[in-house]
Order: structure tokens, then sequence, then C-alpha cells
């Protein structure tokens, strides 16, 4: 294949993922986020560069939001929200962080494309991303892109609805919005 139809077969995969979203799982993940006090998000490799995106994003709605790992994220608490993208289920970092936040009193929403898995079920808010990650990459049906980008794809375009959703939710404009953005680039 040439790069135009690589493009056209994965943007096609994209998108039939994003169609298989439950929107009451999206309306109930834009609620969670809208209400929480303080939120921190979390995620590893990958999946972790798409969460720092979403922080940014929340940032940018004028909402107060942290990159777990960050030397200025506060600690959780209660009214407080801890989001985590866990695509196959289960890490033991994001499954260690989900219990020191509920221990806080915080609550807990988790990304991920396997909603049965340990992670998913510790948490109080699942929005299901069903794409493949590396923990069903092989096999028959497998997507033309490596690995676990296709989770990682559906991840970015979906927050970026996600934060469309909550811009709307919260009256936030596309100028507030840009206000927020850094001048320091």
């Amino acid at each position: 294949m040439d790069f135009l139809g690589l493009g056209a077969g994965a943007s096609a995969e994209i998108a039939d993922c994003i169609a298989k979203i439950d929107p009451a799982q999206v309306e109930a993940m834009v609620w969670t986020i809208a209400k929480a006090k303080r939120i921190a998000l979390y995620g590893v490799g990958r999946e972790g560069l798409m969460m720092k995106a979403l922080a940014m994003r929340l940032y940018h709605l004028g909402l107060d939001a942290h990159v777990v790992g960050d030397m200025n994220t506060p600690p959780l608490g209660t009214g407080d929200l801890l989001v985590v993208s866990a695509g196959p289920g289960m890490f033991s970092t994001v499954a260690a962080l989900v219990g020191v936040a509920r221990e806080a009193g915080a609550s807990t929403a988790c990304f991920t494309a396997q909603p049965d898995a340990q992670v998913p079920l510790m948490c109080d808010d699942v929005l299901v991303l069903p794409a493949q990650t590396m923990a069903d990459d092989s096999g028959d049906n497998i997507s033309i892109l490596p690995m676990g980008s296709l989770y990682e794809g559906v991840q970015f375009l979906a927050y970026e609805i996600l934060v469309l959703m909550l811009a709307q939710h919260l009256n936030v404009s596309p100028s507030a919005m840009r206000a927020r953005h850094t001048n320091l680039e």
C-alpha cells in the first residue's frame, strides 16, 4: 500500500471505532469531569501522551487539571477525580494510583478497550474506546496500525470530541480556551 492508501485505511478504522463508542458513557464522563473540583490524569507510554493532551485541553477549558507525576500535581481528596487510561485493562502502576486515589476519597474514571479487566472494574466511571490495543494485536482481523496505535488514535479523537462537549456543557468559548494557551512557546 502507498501512503494515501494506508492513511485512508487507518482513518476508516479510527472512524469505525469512534462510531461504536456508547454516547451514554460519553455523556456520563462529561458530567463526571465537569463536576470535579480537581482533576489528575495518568496513563503509561503512548496512552500517557494522549492523557497529557487531554489534561492540556481540560486546562484550556478552565478546569483544575494536572498530570500525575508532574511536580506541581496536588494531592487528591473528596470531590476530586483521577482519570486514567488502561487500554488493555491492566497496568500495575495505573491500578496502584487508582487505589491511592480511592483511599484518599477521590472519584476515579477510566478509558479502556477492555471494560471487564481489573483497572476499569476498580473505577467509578468507565468510557470504553473499542479499539485494538497491545492486548489483542495479533491473530485475524487486526488493525493495519501497529500494536496499540489504533487505540491511541481513537483516544486522541475521542478526547477532542469530549472537550467539545465539555466546552458546550460548561459554556466555554473557543476564545476563552485560546486565552488560556501558554505564551511561552
